[in-house]
C-alpha cells in the first residue's frame, strides 16, 4: 500500500521565489486600502451594494447572462434561493455545491460568476452556488442552516441538478461552511455524499489562530481587526468560539471526503490551512495541500495569472477526480 504523505513546499515561504505579479498586487493593494475609507465605518448594506458593484477592494464580477436562478424551500418553509452554472455543452457529470465568502457578513453568490462559469465549462459539472443569510441580522447557526439544507436537497435529488458526482467547497468563509457542512451531513444526516471538497483560504478557528493575532493592522484584503469584527457578527455570545459546531478545527473530522487545501502565504489565514490540512489528514482522510508564495487573501480574485493557474489547478483538482461519464 502506498504511503500517505502530506508534503510542505518549503519554496513557498522563500521571499526570493515570490511571483513578481504577487509582489506588485500586494504593494496595490497597501495603496488602495489607505485611500479607502474602513469597512466598519460604513453601513453594512452600503458595503454589500459596493461589493456587488465592483466598488470594494474586489474586481467587478460580470453576471453570466446563462446562469439560472433557483428557489429551495428549507427547513421551517425558508426561502434559500441558489444561482446554478450548467456546463456550456450541457453535457454534465455531476455537481458542485459552492459556498460564497466575505465572512459570513458580505458577498452574494453572483460575486462569483465568471469564476463559477469556468469551473462549470472546465470540469463538466453543474455548480449550484448557494444565498445563504447573512449576520448580523442572521447570525450562526442560520448560514450553516442554509448550506445544509441545499446539500441534502442536492444529495436526495431535490435540485434541478445531477448526482453522478458531487464536490463541494468554497472560499474563505465559504470554506468554513462547507466544512460545517460535511460535519452535519455526517453526523445528523449520515450522509457522505460528497467525494471532494474544494478549500481555499478558510477561517477554520473563529477563536483565532496565531497567524490572525499576529497579523496587525496592514489590511490586505484583510487584517487581524477585520476578522474579529466578523466573528463578532456571526458567532452569538451563548457559543464559545473553540466549540467545534463553529470552529471546525476542533470537530471530529473522520469519514470525510478528499480535500484539497490551498492558501497563499501572505494570507493571515495561512495557519487555519496549515492546522486544518494536517488534522484532516490525521483523521486518516485524503489531503492536497497547496501553499502560494505571496498569495494574499483570496488572491485568485484579482485576475493575474498566477491566480489563474491556481484556480486552473482547482479545475484539474476535480476533474482527476470525477469518474462519471457525461
Amino acid at each position: 500500500m502506498a504511503k500517505r504523505r502530506l508534503e510542505i513546499d518549503s519554496d513557498a515561504f522563500d521571499p526570493e521565489a515570490t511571483d513578481p505579479e504577487l509582489v506588485k498586487l500586494t504593494e496595490w493593494l497597501r495603496k488602495e486600502h489607505r485611500q479607502r475609507p474602513d469597512t466598519w465605518s460604513m453601513p453594512l448594506d452600503k458595503v454589500r451594494k459596493a461589493r456587488k458593484e465592483g466598488k470594494g477592494i474586489f474586481p467587478f464580477a460580470p453576471k453570466d447572462k446563462n446562469a439560472e436562478t433557483h428557489v429551495h424551500i428549507g427547513s421551517a418553509g425558508r426561502e434559500i434561493a441558489m444561482r446554478i452554472f450548467r456546463p456550456t455543452d450541457r453535457a454534465t457529470r455531476g455537481s458542485f455545491l459552492h459556498i460564497h465568502g466575505g465572512g459570513w457578513v458580505f458577498g452574494g453568490s453572483e460575486e462569483s460568476d465568471p469564476r463559477l462559469r469556468s469551473l462549470a465549462d472546465a470540469t463538466g459539472l453543474t455548480v449550484v452556488s448557494v444565498e445563504y443569510r447573512l449576520a448580523p441580522e442572521h447570525p450562526f447557526p442560520a448560514a450553516p442552516d442554509d448550506c445544509v439544507d441545499v446539500a441534502v436537497a442536492l444529495a436526495n435529488g431535490h435540485l434541478p441538478a445531477p448526482r453522478g458526482f458531487l464536490a463541494i467547497g468554497g472560499e474563505s468563509a465559504g470554506a468554513h461552511l462547507a466544512v460545517l457542512t460535511l460535519i452535519r451531513l455526517r453526523d445528523d444526516y449520515k450522509l457522505r455524499p460528497f467525494r471532494a471538497a474544494l478549500l481555499v483560504a478558510g477561517c477554520y478557528d473563529l477563536s483565532l489562530t496565531p497567524s490572525v493575532r499576529a497579523a496587525g493592522e496592514e489590511r490586505l484584503v484583510l487584517n487581524a481587526e477585520d476578522v474579529k469584527e466578523f466573528v463578532l457578527r456571526f458567532v452569538p455570545d451563548a457559543y464559545a468560539l473553540k466549540d467545534p459546531v463553529v470552529s471546525p478545527l476542533y470537530a471530529d473530522l473522520s469519514d470525510l471526503p478528499p480535500a484539497r487545501f490551498s492558501c497563499g502565504t501572505k494570507d493571515l489565514l495561512l495557519d487555519d490551512t496549515l492546522f486544518m490540512a494536517s488534522r484532516w489528514f490525521a483523521a486518516g482522510n485524503a489531503v492536497e495541500l497547496h501553499l502560494i508564495n505571496g498569495g494574499v487573501h483570496v488572491f485568485e480574485a484579482f485576475g493575474t495569472e498566477t491566480g489563474k493557474r491556481s484556480l486552473m489547478a482547482m479545475e484539474a483538482y476535480l476533474r482527476d477526480r470525477i469518474d462519471f461519464p457525461a
